[in-house]
């Protein structure tokens, strides 16, 4: 197994495919986003069923299909109750190079990703992992995209911020000094995002509507979207 940070590394080379985890949020799909700059094909966009309580990712599944749709991509769906083992097996049958990881600083969640990477004959792919959260976050608007938050755990933020739409600089910012405790990319879990607007997308969304739902852990959205102008 190896990890590569640096994806200039790939540039000129060809037919190298990956399968990114995918959740319709800013930080899967940015890495998606880089890794295709860079040359790799993301054919696969992988979206995990937990075991682990709700999810409210999946809990609008609906509409991840239509971010998939859009980016004409294959959004394969995986039970995580067949185990990790299961997974690198499923993995492996995709006969990709990389698996392709959003993960900025959460050791546990990459150390997981490695071990499939071990048990799938395929490399780990983490652009944006040891960044800083807030240059990332300025880096994702000034390149195009555009995310809602759709969650929060309701013990580290505040639940009037579900909707909160970062579109610029002056989004992020407004959010960082309206939170200072709280990470910019919420990558404490105070926070989940579904990206409406980005390069990768033939079109563009908004949420048509919503409905507030709660867990014991999450407050949350369950809400369905629409598309909007066609991106060129």
């Amino acid at each position: 197994m190896k990890l590569y940070k640096n994806l200039g590394l790939f540039e000129g080379v060809v037919n190298l495919k990956g399968v990114a985890f995918f959740s319709g949020g800013k930080d899967g799909l940015y890495a998606v986003y880089l890794a295709q700059k860079s040359g790799i094909e993301v054919p696969y966009l992988l979206l995990l069923k937990t075991t682990l309580g709700i999810s409210p990712h999946y809990e609008n599944i609906e509409s991840l299909k239509m971010l998939a749709d859009s980016m004409k991509k294959e959004l394969l769906v995986f039970d995580m109750k067949n185990g990790s083992n299961g997974l690198a097996n499923f993995i492996t049958s995709l006969n990709v190079s990389f698996i392709v990881g959003g993960d900025v600083f959460l050791e546990e969640h990459f150390n997981w990703i490695n071990y499939l990477a071990q048990n799938s004959s395929s490399a780990v792919l983490e652009p944006l992992y040891g960044k800083k959260t807030i240059d990332l976050a300025e880096d994702m608007v000034r390149d195009g995209f555009e995310y809602s938050i759709i969650a929060v755990d309701n013990s580290k933020l505040a639940k009037n911020w579900l909707g909160y739409t970062f579109k610029s600089s002056s989004d992020v910012k407004n959010f960082v000094f309206e939170n200072p405790n709280v990470d910019p990319l919420g990558e404490g879990g105070e926070f989940h995002t579904v990206v409406l607007k980005s390069p990768l997308f033939k079109s563009s969304f908004s949420i048509k509507e919503h409905v507030f739902k709660e867990s014991k852990k999450y407050d949350y959205l369950k809400f369905f979207i629409k598309r909007d102008e066609v991106l060129s």
